[in-house]
């Protein structure tokens, strides 16, 4: 029984399909992997962008009583 460490590294010149000077020849390598964004669950929820109407219109009757108040204010009513 042998009892020296093996060293994990491959020897270039005994790996199998390693042309002369380390190239690797074509069709040796495995086929590309898809993408990561195809990986994991569907994203079903997509919002729309912007902002919705409610907001928009609460904020708008906000800024119009403000600036309703300051014109009373200014007028003395």
């Amino acid at each position: 029984m042998n009892d020296s460490p093996k060293n994990p590294d491959p020897v270039p010149e005994h790996t199998a399909g390693l042309e002369p000077g380390g190239g690797v020849p074509p069709g040796e390598t495995p086929p590309a992997e898809g993408s990561t964004p195809d990986a994991g669950p569907q994203d079903t929820h997509n919002p729309t962008r912007g902002w919705a109407k409610g907001p928009v219109l609460a904020l708008a009757v906000v800024v119009i009583l403000v600036a309703a108040f300051f014109i009373a204010r200014i007028w003395g009513v």
